[in-house]
């Protein structure tokens, strides 16, 4: 599948271990992140959501997903028992985080093995680097399609049947979780199940992370006022979920995509794996007609998937600025 490339970038972790006093280039410094607002209320947090009471089509818990969906754009699906309630078990999710921790760990001659190549967006570098003077995350990144298998390139995945092994079970475990949550998402919105087909690569995400805090959502404060940035803590053993654009697009604004960022942390490196899951490759994105019925007017364009994909990568993500870019002119 053709895509638009990110522009090579030097690797983080190969300039932290060249100079480990050296002063920060200046594309990754930013000022005027100091200005913002950052909500310190340990009392507001983001929705939990019990997935195992979502399959049992419990109405409560239903409509707590519907809400989360509406008025965050993002959630934790909590384990109760730690195996049963997602169904991911520890041991899967804890081998996953190994084997990425085990690859950011090889020398650097071993990591550009798999760096990026011209044109492709899969592979070790950074995404949405489209000119040479704009500002870079302080970040390396291991970008990957993982399912369909189909769609897997696996020049891209790192040697070894362990590390492999490990990125089909735990991709194919969370596309288990992604399946059952875009039903109960379904559900609520009234559609059938087949309306929103999805693979596991790129849209509504999911999110395991270390328990290094770093997450931070955009919203306004309780009460109105103005916009702030929130602290996501991450539970242990639960997953973080973000609606994302396509879902926002679909359904015309009902659910949300809300802004986020990650925030380095000064003395740990914070690991974040991260499953995004897009419609099928044959799909168009548009807000759905089932939806929208006679009279609601659709607030965003419809594209087929490649225009859509194209358009997604060509510039740098700030802010919603992509679903600016996808909304139709009036």
């Amino acid at each position: 599948m053709e895509m638009t490339g990110s522009l090579p970038v030097p690797s983080v972790q190969a300039m932290v271990a060249a100079g480990r006093h050296a002063p920060v280039p200046p594309r990754y410094l930013r000022p005027d992140l100091a200005a913002d607002v950052v909500v310190a209320d340990d009392a507001t947090t983001i929705p939990i959501i019990d997935f195992q009471r979502l399959l049992l089509v419990d109405p409560e818990e239903s409509a707590r997903l519907h809400a989360a969906c509406q008025d965050w754009g993002f959630f934790q699906k909590k384990m109760c028992t730690q195996l049963i309630n997602h169904g991911v078990p520890d041991d899967v999710m804890e081998a996953m985080k190994a084997s990425i921790q085990s690859f950011f760990a090889l020398p650097a001659e071993a990591k550009q093995q798999y760096r990026q190549q011209a044109g492709q967006l899969e592979g070790y570098g950074q995404l949405f680097v489209v000119s040479e003077d704009q500002k870079l995350d302080w970040a390396d990144v291991l970008y990957l399609n993982t399912q369909p298998p189909e769609h897997r390139n696996l020049s891209f995945w790192p040697a070894g049947e362990s590390f492999r092994q490990t990125l089909d079970t735990y991709s194919a475990a969370v596309k288990h979780v992604a399946d059952r949550l875009l039903g109960a998402m379904y559900m609520n919105l009234g559609l059938q199940l087949s309306i929103m087909d999805m693979d596991p690569e790129r849209g509504a995400g999911i999110q395991s992370v270390n328990q290094l805090q770093g997450l931070q959502i955009k919203r306004p404060p309780d009460g109105g006022g103005a916009w702030a940035w929130l602290p996501v803590t991450p539970l242990q053993g639960a997953f973080v979920v973000n609606v994302g654009d396509v879902l926002e697009i679909f359904t015309n604004g009902r659910y949300r995509s809300v802004e986020h960022r990650a925030l380095v942390n000064a003395h740990t490196e914070r690991l974040s794996i991260a499953a995004f899951h897009s419609p099928s490759i044959h799909a168009t994105i548009g807000p759905l007609p089932e939806l929208l019925g006679d009279q609601e007017v659709p607030k965003y364009k419809t594209l087929d998937h490649q225009s859509f994909i194209t358009l997604f990568f060509s510039a740098k993500l700030q802010g919603k600025s992509f679903l600016e870019r996808m909304k139709k002119l009036s």
